[in-house]
């Protein structure tokens, strides 16, 4: 098999990014989700205004898993002030890995999943932390898989579907 890249993601990388992530989040929750949830989601939370700003916020990362130059996955982290809910110095948030379905159970969520443990270390974070849908047990499995733990849960909004994320963290000192 060909050998996977990761790569970080410029502004220049805006609507390979917008594609690959409408597809990837489309294929993992439209299965347990509305129509209308799902649309109104996929257009605000993947705009490219909102992307545009994530891109060149200096303290959230995007990388690309490609196969063959093809992007087949992605992997976002935010550091301080960009992270969703914690904002501690100490930590780093891992807010997205998808992958595309074709490419389920072939080692490149791990592989994405690594990046973002390797840049934890080289920044001294003492943690990393994660929301987790619940109704997403694929996803928990993978995180508990790979030592993270449960330590809390809050409230994600799909369009107008308030839903439970688990909350999880992995020590890393």
């Amino acid at each position: 098999m060909a050998i996977i890249e990761i790569k970080r993601a410029t502004s220049s990388d805006l609507t390979l990014l917008q594609n690959i992530g409408r597809q990837t989040f489309s294929e993992t929750f439209s299965e347990k989700n509305s129509e209308e949830n799902m649309k109104k989601y996929l257009e605000e939370g993947f705009s490219a205004e909102k992307l545009s700003a994530e891109l060149n916020n200096p303290d959230s990362e995007f990388y690309f898993a490609s196969l063959e130059n093809n992007v087949i996955g992605y992997l976002k982290i935010n550091h301080g002030q960009s992270q969703t809910e914690l904002k501690d110095e100490r930590a780093m948030e891992i807010e997205r890995i998808y992958v595309l379905k074709d490419f389920h159970g072939k080692n490149v969520g791990q592989l994405l999943y690594q990046k973002a443990i390797d840049i934890a270390l080289v920044k001294k974070a003492d943690y990393v932390w994660l929301g987790v849908w619940e109704e997403n047990p694929r996803a928990i499995n993978f995180y508990k898989k790979n030592g993270f733990v449960e330590f809390d849960k809050h409230i994600f909004v799909l369009g107008d579907d308030e839903q439970t994320d688990i909350m999880m963290r992995l020590k890393l000192k």
